[in-house]
């Protein structure tokens, strides 16, 4: 099968969160089950740089219309290092060489001609799919910078080339917190007559929402877990668009993500001071903890519990929840280590904590990709209370680690860890600790029953070992995603 992949970021070219190691993995992942795989993205030109890539030019330069101008287009191409996955860049340099991929990493302001980059990154996308002859029997497109894509397809480029009519048109849906919706003003760079601009379309509540023309006009969604896919059809969840899904629940499909085994696992991660398995967990853990607490100046005591919490610092991100819980967690005989940016006022929380308790907390604003793979190792348990989560990713990376996850039951997070209760530690198949509601006091409960459960070390040794013997690679998300995209095909192809 031939399979483009559309996105606005994607691991190792750049990253600002799951979107990138989504896009990566799951087109490396399509390859190792035989399928032929294009990769379509921006070219961050900083970012690229970092990574090493060396690219080289494909074809003659193009224009595309963006209103009542034209932009120009230069196709570059490489290869996903490690993989067998073609990469396609859309290299603009007005658009794409810059500091930050969608905000001024100074002001952490969205660039305000977001609409206008990736407006055009979605029409040169598809442009690139026909100028390079790609002819896939799949285009997957992900969140609203992609999601113009499934309208253009429809509207326009099917009927202009002949090789996109049997095309499958897949619409992932990553969070829906963020749609792309802007003002009406707008309508005009899109390339779409005005006659889209309704409410069955591209418009919601009086302005044009990208993401929304996506789930329209797609032949298959998909979002990343199957209680997200529940959820977003809910008014709490679907921020707006909850209606237009439940119109379309029977084209809708949630699959849990995985995580990439040669990023994401203790046994070979060139990042940790010592590897280790499921056999050699308890020194290999031992001496992450230790290298831990020494990189960051706490004092190195194997008996205390360590928890540890990489993530962006935000409301949804559950930071208000540990906010109300901090005093009282520590009290405790506990150290914490914090890694992340974000919301000034939680960027702000995590550094007071560490200067009120300079023996017990760490914080490290900012993003260090070495040190996130170091606290997933080094920490006991991990922090993840998320206020929603269409998946997540450090949940699946610490229970790979034997760090147990503190969870909030929402989204991915429901899908993948098991709490442990007394029948679920009994049977083996606890991996975690889970509560239900968005409250601080349910999390507490959770964190004192994984403190009391640490001092039980053949209890705590058990848990550890049930999450990392749960298979979490793509392997498995990919094959469901190859039997969507299939079911996809036979539709399009009933239509002929």
């Amino acid at each position: 099968m031939r399979i483009v992949q559309v996105s606005s970021e994607a691991v190792p070219f750049a990253k600002t969160g799951g979107l990138a190691d989504v896009a990566g993995a799951l087109s490396k992942a399509l390859t190792e089950l035989g399928h032929e795989v294009t990769l379509i993205l921006p070219l961050y030109s900083r970012f690229l740089a970092k990574c090493g890539a060396v690219t080289e030019t494909v074809g003659e330069a193009f224009e595309i219309p963006l209103g009542d101008r034209q932009v120009r287009i230069q196709l570059r191409r490489t290869q996903m290092p490690g993989s067998r996955v073609d990469v396609v860049l859309v290299d603009q340099p007005d658009f794409y060489d810059r500091d930050g991929l969608y905000q001024d990493p100074t002001t952490k302001a969205d660039y305000s001609d977001n609409p206008e980059r990736f407006i055009a990154f979605s029409r040169a996308a598809l442009e690139a799919v026909a100028r390079l002859k790609l002819k896939p029997d799949v285009i997957q497109a992900h969140d609203w910078q992609t999601a113009l894509m499934m309208v253009l397809l429809e509207a326009q480029f099917r009927q202009w080339v002949p090789d996109l009519r049997r095309t499958a048109a897949i619409m992932t849906l990553h969070n829906m917190t963020f749609q792309g919706a802007y003002s009406s003003d707008v309508m005009p760079i899109t390339g779409l007559g005005w006659e889209f601009f309704n409410w069955k379309q591209v418009e919601c509540w009086g302005k044009v929402n990208l993401l929304k023309g996506g789930i329209v006009f797609a032949d298959q969604l998909c979002t990343v877990s199957p209680t997200y896919s529940r959820e977003i059809q809910t008014a709490e969840f679907g921020h707006g668009l909850d209606g237009v899904l439940r119109d379309r629940s029977a084209d809708l499909t949630g699959i849990l993500n995985g995580i990439d085994p040669q990023e994401w696992s203790p046994s070979n991660d060139p990042h940790l001071p010592a590897r280790y398995d499921i056999v050699s967990l308890e020194t290999g853990k031992s001496t992450c903890k230790r290298a831990l607490q020494e990189r960051l100046r706490l004092p190195v005591r194997a008996d205390v519990p360590l928890l540890g919490m990489v993530s962006r610092m935000s409301w949804q991100k559950g930071f208000d929840l540990i906010g109300v819980c901090a005093s009282r967690l520590l009290e405790r005989n506990v150290q914490v280590v914090f890694l992340g940016n974000g919301q000034p006022e939680y960027e702000d929380l995590c550094r007071h904590l560490a200067s009120a308790y300079t023996d017990k907390v760490r914080a490290v604003i900012g993003y260090d990709e070495a040190m996130a793979h170091l606290i997933e190792a080094g920490s006991d348990m991990f922090l993840m209370p998320s206020k929603f989560e269409p998946c997540g990713l450090n949940q699946m990376y610490s229970m790979a680690y034997g760090t147990p996850p503190i969870v909030r039951a929402t989204g991915g997070l429901a899908d993948s860890v098991v709490g442990a209760t007394p029948e679920s530690l009994n049977d083996g198949t606890a991996t975690g600790f889970s509560f239900r509601d968005h409250d601080p006091d349910q999390l507490w409960q959770q964190v004192d029953w994984a403190l009391k459960l640490f001092s039980d070390m053949p209890a705590w040794r058990r848990l550890q070992r049930s999450g990392m013997s749960r298979d979490w690679s793509w392997n498995r998300s990919a094959r469901e995603y190859v039997a969507l995209y299939e079911k996809a095909l036979a539709r399009r192809c009933e239509s002929f």
